[in-house]
């Protein structure tokens, strides 16, 4: 920890000398009795501070983009239904902006440069001004270049206006995320000439011996072979690993030992957000016992387990009750197992959880690679079609099943899937993973939380069949470090996927790659198709495995222009981005077919800008040709 000395010498160095106190960055500050390690503001006005601080993570000095001086930002908290105004001021020699995660806020309100505003420019002021309709777990981050990597993102809480579900005597607020010491773009740069120049934990001689103990000899040559064959490695799992990163806890590293205090008996409520840029956790607090109460926000039918993984973005508020005093570590690992971050779940401050050693990493499969599964010989590659090979193209089909009738189908659309020098493989035989916890947890000896498992507390929203399909597949190039969807990347000139405006669709996503995407759409929570229920549970992103196939129910209520993307920070600047364009009623008579309509001519995909009170836009209004994509994604 710091001396005052230090922590002064810090604060103004950052910028923020006038009244140091109240801005103390939260890893500078220890928990106790009343404090839950992140400055809170609550109410429903509040000023942000976008610039440039000096932190100490660890013993080690860094740079960061900070909101307020604090990493992670101040933690938000106001009441559902309130009018908020939030002033962001950009303190940067850079354009900056917030994009309020998981928020259904007006499309202009979004917060994302290039397609819901221009973003927020050096020296100004940006005021967003919006109610919400929802309560929960939430988090706010920039959508600018690489700031989120750098640091600027916060958590937010919404109360809810009416008596909360979920009972509880204490609540701690848990930001995971990644720390780099280097700088973002160099690091993207590194992954651009070699995807692979982080992953330190390639299979060794003993693991062939191992494995030929196992397979035979002549197995485990052919498996070598096929990866050789494929310029893939199979312990590939994440682009940047513990090798460069430093994991974190509301902003502190294990060294720092963080804790939390509990008293025996008291229910407590863990809200657990992951605001990492690259980094896919597994969670869980070894001896003690979770039941999952909330999932993206949203209130969920109690499930009790041990474990889960959560993915880039996602959040899950949980509920944990200790019977006995001891110190239990609060674990945080990553999907890969090169790293993770401990804190002290404990009744005194004084107490130190130990933390338990890193598990044995896990090895991509067969299934991982979407083969097919009733192939006799498994060193073969009969069920994926492999880069270097001409694919041509394949459906990407969008059905209609029109007015008359949800079992038929009145057209249907073809679009293609992109394949070449973009995409170095294509899943031939993709199966549904909801119910399986996550790479590296199916064999754990304890509960982990599948998707399967999630039901909506409430009813759906909205039970009607869809009326149309559509299918995207994730697409990339490993070797290259491209990323994509249906194997093209995003720019302005890409058409949008279209929504109409009030219609139901079911979205297929095929992961083509091989490796875990979370996927993120803004502006609308979807129904994850578990079961044929009417509780599935309801999301904002989801982890889509590799090889997996997994469909989602939406309903395009907010008209609009929304970003649509993988939340791995550096897949998205690489391009596996599109924009979702909901059109509003009026325009529905207009060719369904995406590509008869002219994106940059909509200016936003609004279409009638009074339909949507798009006068209450505090900004100029500025065409998709005039805005910076390049430099944001």
């Amino acid at each position: 920890m710091f001396t005052r000395r230090e922590l002064l010498r810090t604060t103004v160095a950052s910028g923020f000398a006038t009244g140091a106190a109240s801005l103390l960055p939260a890893w500078a500050k220890s928990a106790h009795a009343g404090n839950k390690g992140i400055f809170e503001q609550a109410g429903n006005s509040f000023d942000l501070t976008v610039g440039h601080s000096a932190v100490n993570i660890g013993g080690r000095s860094g740079h960061a983009t900070t909101i307020n001086g604090t990493l992670p930002g101040p933690l938000l908290r106001f009441r559902e239904g309130e009018e908020l105004s939030l002033r962001v001021k950009n303190t940067l020699d850079e354009d900056t902006s917030i994009h309020w995660h998981g928020l259904l806020v007006p499309f202009y309100m979004d917060g994302v440069p290039g397609v819901s505003f221009p973003g927020i420019k050096a020296g100004e002021t940006f005021e967003y001004k919006f109610a919400l309709p929802q309560s929960g777990t939430y988090w706010y981050h920039s959508h600018s270049g690489l700031q989120e990597q750098l640091g600027h993102y916060g958590p937010l809480i919404i109360d809810p206006a009416g008596p909360d579900p979920i009972q509880y005597d204490r609540e701690y607020v848990l930001v995971l995320s990644d720390w780099l010491f280097d700088h973002p773009h160099k690091v993207f740069a590194k992954l651009k000439k070699n995807a692979e120049v982080f992953n330190m934990q390639e299979r060794t001689f003993g693991d062939f011996i191992e494995d030929a103990g196992e397979m035979g000899l002549g197995g485990v040559i052919e498996d070598r072979s096929m990866w050789g064959r494929m310029r893939m490695s199979a312990t590939d799992i994440s682009d940047v690993t513990g090798a460069v990163y430093t994991y974190l806890i509301n902003g502190h590293s294990t060294a720092d030992h963080w804790s939390a205090l509990y008293e025996v008996g008291e229910r407590i409520r863990l809200r657990i957000i992951n605001a990492s840029a690259m980094t896919i956790f597994n969670f869980r607090i070894p001896g003690l016992p979770m039941t999952v109460v909330a999932a993206d926000g949203l209130n969920v039918q109690p499930v009790d387990t041990d474990e889960f993984q959560i993915g880039v973005a996602e959040t899950y508020d949980v509920i944990v009750e200790p019977k006995r005093e001891r110190a239990f570590p609060i674990v945080a690992e990553t999907i890969d197992r090169s790293g993770q971050v401990v804190a002290t779940f404990a009744p005194s401050p004084e107490m130190r959880a130990i933390a338990p050693l890193l598990r044995e990493r896990p090895i991509l499969t067969h299934k991982d690679m979407a083969m097919d599964h009733g192939a006799k010989d498994h060193g073969a590659m009969g069920g994926m079609d492999h880069g270097g090979m001409d694919h041509g193209s394949t459906g990407h089909q969008s059905m209609d099943h029109g007015s008359g009738g949800h079992g038929s189908m009145a057209g249907m659309q073809e679009h293609n899937h992109q394949t070449g020098v973009g995409v170095d493989m294509v899943a031939m035989a993709p199966t549904n993973r909801l119910n399986e916890p996550g790479l590296g947890l199916e064999d754990v000896p304890h509960r982990a939380l599948t998707y399967s498992q999630l039901k909506s507390l409430e009813p759906n929203p909205d039970k009607r069949k869809p009326d149309r399909e559509l299918e995207i597949h994730l697409t990339g190039n490993m070797e290259r470090y491209m990323w994509s969807f249906d194997g093209v990347k995003f720019s302005h000139v890409v058409d949008p996927i279209v929504f109409h405006e009030g219609e139901r669709l079911r979205v297929t996503l095929v992961n083509d790659t091989m490796m875990t995407h979370p996927i993120h759409l803004h502006g609308m929570f979807f129904d994850l198709v578990v079961d044929e229920i009417d509780h599935k549970p309801r999301k904002h992103t989801v982890n889509v495995k590799p090889g997996d196939k997994l469909s989602f129910d939406v309903t395009a209520t907010h008209v609009g222009d929304w970003a649509f993307h993988c939340h791995l920070l550096f897949h998205m600047h690489a391009g596996m981005m599109q924009v979702v364009s909901v059109r509003p009623r009026m325009a529905m008579n207009v060719h369904d077919d995406h590509k008869a309509m002219d994106h940059e001519s909509m200016e936003h995909g609004a279409g009638d800008h009074q339909s949507m009170d798009h006068e209450k836009m505090n900004h100029d209004d500025t065409e998709h040709s005039n805005m910076d994509h390049g430099g944001k994604h």
